[in-house]
C-alpha cells in the first residue's frame, strides 16, 4: 500500500533540500500533486499480472500470435525517471488463447513498478508463458531512459533494445529471426 502522506512530507523535505520554499504559491501543492502521481506510477506494486492473464479461453489457434508497438511507460529504480517505449510481444498458443488487451495490461502493472528495461522483458515472456502455458513466448522493448538523455551522458534519443524468447521462439519450428521479422512487420 503506498503512504502517500509519507511521500508528500518526503516532497516538502526534498523541496526545502534543493533551497526552494514549500511553501511558495507555485511549489504548496506539489508534495500532494507527487504522492498522488508516485501512487498511480506504482500501482502495479498492488496488482498481480497473472491475474489478468489467467482469464483466457480455450482456443484451436498454434500458430504465433503478435502485438506490436504497445506503447508503455515506467520508472527506472536507480534514478526513479521514466523511461518509455513500445513492447513487440508474441506466442505461440497450447490451446489456450488470452484477449489481446490482457496482454497490454499485464506490461502495463508490471511497468508500474520500479523496474529495470531487462527484468521488465523478462518478467513480461514468464507470465505469459506461465498464464497461458504458452509454447513459446517473445518480448522484445524498445524504450527511451531519460535517465540517460536528460542527465548523465545527455544522449537523448538513444533507445534500448532488450529481449526475451523462449520455447520455439529461442529455436524451433518459430526462430528467433523468424519472431523479430514477425514484429518488425517483415
Amino acid at each position: 500500500m503506498i503512504d502517500r502522506a509519507r511521500i508528500a512530507e518526503a516532497m516538502r523535505q526534498i523541496i526545502e533540500a534543493i533551497g526552494e520554499n514549500p511553501e511558495r504559491e507555485g511549489l504548496a501543492e506539489t508534495p500532494r500533486r507527487i504522492a498522488k502521481m508516485y501512487a498511480d506510477l506504482f500501482s502495479g506494486l498492488d496488482r498481480d499480472p497473472l491475474e489478468v492473464l489467467r482469464s483466457g479461453f480455450e482456443g484451436e489457434k498454434d500458430e504465433p500470435v503478435v502485438l506490436r508497438d504497445v506503447p508503455f511507460y515506467s520508472l527506472c529504480e536507480h534514478h526513479f525517471l521514466p523511461f518509455h517505449g513500445v513492447a513487440h510481444v508474441g506466442y505461440i498458443p497450447n490451446g489456450r488463447l488470452v484477449g489481446i488487451s490482457k496482454i497490454a495490461r499485464a506490461l502495463d502493472i508490471l511497468a508500474r513498478r520500479p523496474q529495470v528495461q531487462e527484468r521488465l522483458t523478462r518478467q513480461l515472456a514468464d507470465c505469459i508463458l506461465e498464464a497461458l502455458d504458452a509454447d513459446g513466448v517473445g518480448v522484445v522493448l524498445e524504450a527511451e531512459h531519460l535517465c540517460l538523455s536528460m542527465r548523465g551522458v545527455h544522449k537523448p534519443g538513444t533507445r534500448v533494445v532488450t529481449l526475451a524468447v523462449q520455447g520455439p521462439f529461442r529455436k524451433g519450428k518459430y526462430a528467433r529471426s523468424e519472431f523479430l521479422a514477425l514484429v518488425q512487420g517483415k
